[in-house]
């Protein structure tokens, strides 16, 4: 989930015609210092940063006039909240509050509908209020063809003891909280407290919104730049792979950097995983090993092999790991060759420098543990794979020991860059990359392996060299799968002369041979 800083949230309740208290932006004292004499009374100076419980770590003051505001904003710009720089500041006026209620609309998994929450108390966590008042609380799941309908608004409000006036004018807010919640495509929006003013008006004290990461791209004047909800500020190779991801939608990639700063001998691994339960389950296994992982990734929901290629390769740019442990799930549907090439092409051309062991389980698994067999033959450091048969447990052990017994590579071997093809034949594929088969090269395999490995089926021999059966516009379009096999299996059992060039925005890319389309 991409969660929104509380200002961005409170714009949208604006325009929604959810009032909200008097305020706007700082990200400098100055600014802090006029916006206060703007608003002309008390004002609370909130940090703009993803974490809960901001007023006891100090992220919320109070301020009585426009010196101390500056003053204050002084102190807290700059500083940091759980690793989160403060670089900006919502300065709004104090409210004096009569009762605090608590709105949300938020997706609920198990009944996969919305829900609309409302709570007659405010200021408390859901989770708390439901546990110890639960006669303060009611909800309702809506109907997505329905929408959240007028009557059914008030009933949920009545439900708390709340009646009269107030009663339509929070149920009023909740339809509007509602359109808002569906026509940004948001996870959650939680607007706590709902504050009554002594002076009788409804206003957003404060508001958590949360937008669907797949939704992303329907949200553009969001101004987000990660959907990703992290803990800590995103990372160099985090922003690079949520690019990956943001445009390839065959399969799932995420990428969390769990630590950043560590030095080799300390048995920190890489860690990529495939499906939810079965990533969780290589995870245990590694620690429970004695093992410490650096990252996070999950590459599943049967994902392109160039997919696969790049999170491999964001994953090797990590600096000071001993290892590198994938393990996924043992039933995978998913073609489990098209990750092991993902994987080849990736450690030839990193190149891999630690140990490895590889846990590849499920549909054409004994062809994958047999391509990255064959890759051990090409790589400076061992490299073992296993299949659903060999348990997670038995692969972390398998790499704490190759780890333990491997002597660190004093030289990195030259990364496999291939030479400027000297006939060459290329086209587009749809992530942006480029394949190009040197003519050269090709007349001369006796294996003709790209044809007879080919997964989408494009190529065909014409005068004994591979051309496409489709229109170069029609490989770009998704023509092409960029499947590997013309790369991979070329240079493992052809004459080398295929190569399929996938770029990586943010890192140092292969050096591109030569040619023109």
């Amino acid at each position: 989930m991409t969660r929104l800083h509380e200002h961005q949230a409170k714009a949208l309740l604006t325009e929604s015609g959810i009032a909200v208290p008097e305020g706007g932006t700082a990200s400098t004292p100055e600014q802090a210092r006029l916006l206060t004499r703007k608003i002309g009374k008390n004002v609370f100076l909130k940090a703009q940063v993803w974490v809960t419980g901001r007023a006891g770590l100090g992220g919320i003051k109070l301020a009585h006039d426009p010196s101390e505001a500056e003053r204050i904003a002084a102190a807290m710009l700059g500083r940091t909240i759980q690793r989160f720089p403060i670089t900006e500041i919502l300065v709004e006026e104090e409210l004096t509050i009569a009762r605090e209620f608590y709105a949300g609309i938020i997706v609920d998994d198990r009944s996969r509908t919305p829900l609309v929450i409302f709570a007659s108390r405010g200021g408390t966590g859901i989770e708390e209020l439901a546990r110890e008042d639960p006669e303060h609380l009611a909800q309702h799941r809506i109907d997505v063809l329905r929408g959240l309908r007028a009557f059914e608004a008030r009933d949920v409000v009545r439900r708390t003891g709340v009646h009269g006036r107030l009663l339509l004018e929070l149920s009023d807010i909740l339809t509007k909280l509602y359109r808002l919640a569906r026509s940004r495509d948001a996870r959650a929006v939680e607007i706590n407290p709902l504050v009554l003013t002594t002076g009788g008006s409804l206003m957003a004290a404060d508001c958590r919104m949360t937008i669907d990461d797949n939704a992303v791209f329907r949200q553009d004047d969001l101004g987000i730049t990660l959907a990703r909800e992290f803990d800590h500020p995103p990372t160099r190779l985090e922003r690079i792979a949520w690019e990956v991801e943001r445009e390839d939608f065959r399969g799932t990639f995420y990428f969390v950097q769990l630590e950043q700063d560590f030095a080799k001998g300390e048995r920190r691994i890489a860690f990529h995983g495939s499906g939810g339960g079965g990533s969780m389950l290589g995870m245990d296994a590694a620690l429970e090993k004695g093992l410490k992982v650096a990252n996070f990734v999950d590459t599943s929901g049967n994902p392109a092999a160039s997919k696969v290629y790049r999170a491999a390769r964001i994953i090797l740019d990590q600096s000071g790991i001993d290892g590198y442990f994938a393990c996924g799930s043992g039933v995978a549907s998913q073609e489990q060759f098209h990750s092991a090439r993902g994987l080849a092409k990736a450690f030839l051309e990193a190149p891999l420098t630690v140990p490895a062991v590889i846990r590849l389980g499920g549909n054409g698994e004994e062809q994958a543990i047999a391509i990255l067999e064959r890759l051990g033959e090409y790589l400076s450091t061992p490299i073992e794979a296993y299949g659903k048969d060999d348990t997670p447990e038995f692969c972390a052990a398998r790499l704490r020991e190759l780890i333990a017994s491997s002597p660190a590579a004093n030289d990195r071997p030259p990364a496999r860059t291939p030479p400027p093809a000297r006939e060459p034949y290329s086209f587009r594929t749809i992530s942006g990359g480029k394949v190009t088969l040197d003519h050269a090269l090709c007349r001369h395999c006796e294996s003709k392996i790209c044809i007879t490995t080919c997964v989408p089926e494009i190529l065909t021999l014409e005068n004994g060299v591979p051309v496409l059966n489709i229109d170069r516009e029609e490989a770009a379009r998704g023509g092409c799968s960029e499947c590997v096999a013309c790369d991979v299996e070329c240079y493992f059992l052809g004459n080398r002369g295929g190569h399929l060039l996938l770029p990586i925005a943010g890192l140092e890319e292969t050096i591109q041979p030569g040619g023109r389309e």
